[in-house]
């Protein structure tokens, strides 16, 4: 497949999602209410460590107080701002597995009228609540630890001079548009009864640039802080659209062998009269 039509095949996923969700408003203006909400509780979350992290840091440098003052404000300075840059980095990092935990029956929702739209999707399958919540907890915490692992990288080999500042950013946009993929495909799939991570990556990686040209933008959106609002009800139905796609025309499993066809033979001539 053409790499170059693929990516923008992916993008026009999520346009083609946002098309979905604004022919309801009422849906669309559901789904931007989780990210919304989660966006103000990480703001008022960060407010408040900025307003309390003197004290915060002065209560964990307690070894501190008999120093200088310049070299005690040096310190705690540097541990205030290196505190800051990883609750941010937390934030954006988990923003996106927020989001989808706090509204995942209003996301399931829009999966589910995407599914109606398009047609033929199969009956969810019959999977025991506690069983749900467990296995979705579990692909979650592993992803965000991933992402993390990853940002952390990038942000270390982003201080290498030139080779690092290029090599970063693309690291962290090609990584995270990925991670991002395997979350917002995760309901079709579920549908499907493929409820393992491997089981999705298996079919991302059979149109890899398309899975990239849908998630990279995706990502780079909803980094934006409250543009993510509007672009969550798109990227959810883009993620379902994606998943159909890629099930649809995706690697089949080993085929059953096929038996020979029988040649033709003709009827055995019927014996002759004496």
């Amino acid at each position: 497949m053409n790499p170059v039509r693929e990516v923008f095949g992916g993008f026009g996923v999520l346009l083609r999602g946002l098309g979905i969700v604004l022919r309801k408003p009422r849906l669309f203006l559901l789904g931007a209410l989780p990210a919304l909400v989660t966006s103000l509780l990480f703001l008022a979350a960060l407010i408040t460590l900025a307003v309390n992290i003197t004290g915060l840091v002065a209560w964990a440098t307690p070894f501190a107080e008999d120093w200088e003052s310049a070299w005690r404000g040096l310190v705690r300075g540097a541990l205030s701002l290196a505190l800051l840059a990883g609750a941010v980095l937390v934030m954006v990092v988990t923003f996106t597995t927020v989001t989808l935990g706090l509204g995942s029956p209003i996301y399931d929702k829009i999966a589910e009228l995407v599914e109606q739209e398009l047609g033929g999707a199969p009956e969810a399958p019959d999977e025991a609540l506690m069983a749900s919540v467990t296995r979705s907890v579990r692909q979650s915490t592993g992803v965000v630890l991933v992402s993390l692992t990853v940002t952390v990288s990038a942000f270390l080999l982003g201080l290498v001079p030139v080779v690092g500042w290029m090599v970063a950013p693309v690291l962290t946009a090609v990584v995270g548009g990925w991670l991002l993929g395997i979350e917002l495909t995760a309901s079709a799939f579920d549908r499907r009864g493929l409820l393992r991570i491997r089981d999705r990556r298996h079919f991302m990686a059979a149109r890899r640039w398309r899975v990239l040209g849908f998630a990279i933008p995706t990502y780079f959106l909803l980094a934006i802080p409250f543009v993510a609002v509007a672009v969550f009800p798109a990227a959810t139905a883009g993620g379902t659209i994606l998943a159909r796609e890629l099930l649809t025309e995706g690697p089949q499993g080993p085929q059953e062998p096929q038996t020979p066809p029988i040649p033709h033979q003709n009827p055995p001539e019927a014996p002759k009269a004496p």
